[in-house]
């Protein structure tokens, strides 16, 4: 589900789905392709030295560019990223946060980036829950200032740059801000969101409308109209030639301080002076041989190797590719890990004693499989006891001649973000603070200076020691779903990149969640697209399943795969989402 746009025609977006399951079996075989899976949009993309995968064709190519040019894969990852930020502005930009796993081939080695900003230091708890009040509402909103956390794109950057970049931030970014200034068509997927988020962001305090619509007056633009963003382009170009403190410590916090001030907003110039990224060491899970890698808590990247921990005890290959076993073992295996995601999953920083080993522990999965009942949906899934006995959303990948890559994921959570667009600058802030619990005593309760808990989040598979995956599926709570998933169709199915990303998806929702909110009496409800075949549907009901339909509802993949073939070249293997606007391109 794209977060911001998924609740103003809901039932009109189910009406529609079931009105397509009706013509399911005119519908399934979208070409007949004389290879591969009849269900996959496009052949995988091969190149020898260097590969960008993204959401918008035109950010792969300014990537690909700087690759050309002699850039790392850090350096096109940046350049894709900020180019993602002018031309898909519906699901990232430097308003947001950033997370990464960077593969170094020198010295064979993953890092990982925790790019996320805090709270702000001026707004108590009980400052909260009065600002709440006067709303008359129990939980943080998704617009306005309330929700707003430091932007921790930017330093993320800096940080990757300092560490991995082989040019100069400013070529880094020049790409999109030449795309910026000289206007860019906007795409189709895009235009959409596009469109159905002005009605939700004109009345907010600042400059969107100037910033965003065509007219300045609430014309968005539609597929294929020219969009420039000069303000973020002077944006950009500041980054570029004064670093990160020309955004954390200058003018442009100035500006930030004096708007927030005088709009009643939080967020000031020492927030900005205060903040810095993370690096964290990247947390992982042996499945079938192969070494998933995910980033610790405050994301939600856990939640996928708990998963797949409890998945290894089933043979998921027997039951059959999309068979109604095989979906209900992995449902049953999301709403085990979900509880333990709700009541353990915050900022490190303040959840001191949080059991990471404990939840990954191979041990603790197996007592959690003997939960799943194989012939009944689970209604209410307490957390467990990690102890034992012993104690809506960009995501690209990158990958260079050097053999060094990027699996990086960036956003402004729900759609575009808060609606906050401070004038002149050309960007919105991200809404992340709506995903603290304001329940006192939880490990994710709101506090200031504190990072929420967070959905983004990238990937990276090791196979050997050796790079063999750096993948992502954005898209809010659906990302751990749609991780397990792509690894299901590649390791037990034996699915290719790209039919792994094209093959039907499911997400279950109405689970536990960190921000309070408690699975529905019918335990969830679990949605499908239409290439789900209607047998496993019906077969998901009768196990006491709340079967549902949804359009647009599973989130956006890109993945690069290494391969050695017989000559002992290296090959990179890209895909893109066929949902999406994107593109897997190399060289």
């Amino acid at each position: 589900m794209h977060p911001a746009f998924s609740f103003p025609t809901r039932r009109a977006v189910l009406f529609l789905s079931c009105c397509a399951l009706l013509a399911l079996p005119h519908a399934r075989a979208q070409v007949d392709r004389i290879t591969g899976k009849p269900f996959a949009t496009r052949s995988e993309v091969l190149a020898r030295h260097g590969m960008v995968c993204t959401s918008v064709p035109a950010a792969t190519q300014i990537g690909l560019d700087v690759l050309k040019r002699g850039g790392s894969a850090v350096d096109a990852a940046i350049a894709a990223n900020a180019a993602l930020g002018l031309m898909e502005p519906v699901s990232n930009g430097v308003g947001g946060d950033l997370f990464a796993i960077v593969y170094s081939a020198r010295d064979n080695k993953l890092y990982g980036l925790n790019a996320s900003g805090r709270s702000p230091l001026g707004l108590s708890y009980d400052g909260m829950k009065a600002e709440l009040e006067k709303l008359h509402r129990p939980n943080i909103p998704p617009l306005g200032m309330l929700p707003i956390s430091v932007p921790g794109c930017v330093d993320g950057w800096a940080e990757l740059h300092a560490h991995f970049g082989w040019l100069s931030l400013a070529d880094d970014l020049s790409g999109a801000i030449q795309a910026a200034e000289e206007g860019f068509p906007v795409t189709e997927l895009i235009a959409y969101y596009w469109g159905r988020g002005v009605p939700l962001y004109r009345i907010q305090p600042g400059a969107f409308l100037e910033t965003y619509t065509l007219d300045g007056q609430g014309r968005a633009p539609a597929k294929g109209d020219l969009f420039k963003n000069p303000a973020l382009a002077r944006t950009l170009r500041a980054i570029g030639e004064g670093g990160r403190d020309a955004f954390y410590k200058g003018k442009i916090a100035d500006q930030i301080d004096a708007f927030m001030q005088a709009n009643g907003g939080w967020l000031r110039k020492a927030d900005f002076e205060r903040h810095h990224s993370n690096w964290v060491e990247p947390l992982s899970t042996n499945y079938r041989g192969y070494d998933v890698f995910e980033l610790p808590p405050n994301g939600q990247g856990l939640a996928a190797l708990q998963m797949l921990n409890i998945l290894e005890g089933f043979d998921l290959c027997a039951m059959g590719f999309q068979s109604a076993q095989t979906l209900h073992t992995l449902v049953e295996a999301k709403k085990l890990a979900w509880a333990d995601r709700a009541k353990f999953y915050a900022d490190p920083d303040f959840a001191k004693d949080m059991p990471i080993a404990g939840l990954l522990s191979k041990p603790y999965a197996a007592d959690r499989r003997k939960l799943i009942d194989p012939q009944h949906a689970a209604r209410q899934v307490a957390p467990g006891n990690p102890a034992l006995k012993d104690g809506d959303t960009i995501y690209l990948c990158t990958a260079d001649d050097e053999g060094n890559m990027v699996s990086l994921i960036q956003s402004n959570y729900r759609g575009m973000g808060s609606g906050i667009v401070v004038p002149g600058l050309g960007f919105m802030f991200q809404d992340r603070g709506e995903l603290f619990s304001m329940q006192p005593g939880h490990a994710n309760v709101y506090a200031p200076g504190k990072r929420p808990f967070h959905t983004i989040i990238p990937a990276f598979v090791m196979k050997d020691n050796q790079p063999w995956l750096a993948f992502g599926v954005m898209g809010g709570g659906m990302q751990p779903q749609g991780h397990v998933q792509i690894l299901t169709n590649l390791i037990d199915f034996g699915l290719g990149v790209q039919e792994a990303g094209d093959a039907a998806r499911w997400q279950h929702e109405g689970d536990n969640e960190p921000t309070d909110d408690k699975m529905t009496p019918t335990g969830g409800y679990l949605e499908v697209e239409s290439g789900i075949p209607w047998e496993t549907v019906r077969e998901l009901r009768k196990k006491g399943h709340d079967m549902r339909y949804d359009l647009g509802g599973y989130g956006g993949y890109q993945a690069i795969k290494v391969e050695h073939h017989n000559d002992g070249q290296r090959v990179y293997v890209g895909a893109s989402e066929s949902r999406k606007d994107g593109q897997a391109a190399g060289y």
